[in-house]
């Protein structure tokens, strides 16, 4: 009787650490709220704008200083290296991983584009290239500004991580995923300069620890919902099915009844992001960059190629000329530009940019800056919820 009851004592003890959470997404740092082109009041459940980033302060940064030229992100376990050396290619990097001996430690690598992204904050500001604050915590982490006396732009500081881009993007460029912590977005980068064939080189923020950081334990409930054991989060299974602009999308997953559920909501942008699959993508799956558990809505393509559309989150991204008008997609298709007159992949499938918050449907897609980034502004959801509210 007494091995009987060890071993189920055993087995729930197994079920319990399963059942938590290994994946800890790092709240934005958002606490102002946002109508589509200002900053508001914080607004009540049954007023407009509900529902939006800084309602849920979840897993607020929180980071300790080593000392040693080290920061431990007391959130998600890892250990980031606090200063950037000089620009690297990839190769470069892989190889200055392998002898980095910094506090003691030599088993640095490049970090996932999951790993690097859990550092995003959206609190930082930019306008064009010109940086009003950064997108990280520049109390623990040194940002630099790309060098204007080399004729690079302010927001030319791109960090890679070691995440290749399954597919390929501008002209068949072999592509590397990085987080730009001047402007706030990631985005595939080419390995290699298209015009002179040389290495590409970036900045590189080395980590340790941690290395279930980033992978997903998807569940289908098999009643239109999916949950995530890796990060406590219940997922819609199917989107909306159409589009909508930023405001419609904030009331519908607020107004969502599914599967006897009605606490769900428009995912942040760190969240969304989090159930982005990297080894797919519509060139070389066939499929959206998701587990195929999730069932996406095909759109209508701009390239010929399968298509599928941008996400709404609930994080406004505050660039431009009006700081507070647009808000943060995810990618799960391509990233489209326009370039030199051609469609292209131009971001990879799995970025993540912005598009306006409102606008009328029959004007877009439109296409916008230096790559002419498509937008469509008439956005998917898939809502979220946390399993914890059970």
């Amino acid at each position: 009787m007494k091995n009987l009851i060890t071993l189920f004592l055993f087995f729930n003890l197994l079920t319990l650490m399963a059942s938590q959470p290994t994946y800890i997404i790092v709240d934005t740092g958002l606490d102002q709220f946002f109508d589509n082109k200002s900053i508001i009041s914080r607004p009540s459940i049954v007023e407009p704008f509900y529902s939006q980033d800084a309602n849920y302060s979840i897993n607020p940064p929180y980071y300790k200083d080593n000392g040693d030229g080290t920061i431990t992100d007391l959130n998600t376990g890892l250990i980031w290296q606090k200063t950037m050396h000089e620009k690297m290619s990839f190769s470069e990097a892989i190889n200055y991983a392998k002898t980095l001996n910094l506090a003691g430690y030599s088993d640095w690598r490049i970090p996932t584009i999951k790993e690097l992204y859990s550092l995003i904050l959206f609190t930082g500001k930019v306008r064009g290239q010109q940086v009003i604050k950064p997108f990280i915590d520049k109390i623990y982490f040194d940002q630099p500004k790309g060098d204007r006396t080399k004729g690079e732009r302010e927001i030319d500081a791109q960090t890679w991580s070691c995440t290749n881009y399954v597919g390929r993007t501008m002209r068949n460029d072999e592509t590397i995923f990085g987080v730009n912590f001047l402007d706030g977005r990631i985005k595939g980068y080419p390995k290699y300069n298209p015009r002179t064939k040389q290495s590409n080189k970036m900045y590189f923020r080395f980590v340790r620890g941690n290395k279930e950081y980033g992978k997903n334990r998807f569940i289908d409930n098999n009643d239109g919902t999916i949950s995530d054991l890796a990060t406590g989060l219940m997922w819609q299974k199917k989107d909306s099915g159409k589009g909508m602009n930023w405001q419609q999308a904030l009331k519908y997953s607020q107004d969502l009844i599914l599967a006897g559920h009605d606490d769900w909501r428009l995912p942040n942008a760190k969240e969304l992001q989090s159930i982005v699959d990297y080894s797919r993508s519509p060139q070389t799956t066939n499929s959206p960059a998701i587990n195929n558990m999730f069932k996406l809505t095909q759109i209508k393509s701009l390239t010929g190629r399968v298509q599928f559309p941008y996400y709404w989150t609930s994080t406004t991204h505050m660039d431009g000329r009006n700081l507070y008008d647009s808000a943060v997609y995810i990618a799960f298709g391509e990233g489209i530009g326009k370039m030199h007159g051609k469609i292209m992949d131009v971001h990879g499938a799995g970025c993540q940019r912005s598009d306006p918050k409102n606008g009328n449907s029959s004007d877009y897609p439109t296409f916008f800056g230096p790559q002419g980034d498509a937008r469509y502004v008439y956005n998917h959801v898939l809502s979220v919820r946390n399993i914890s509210n059970d």
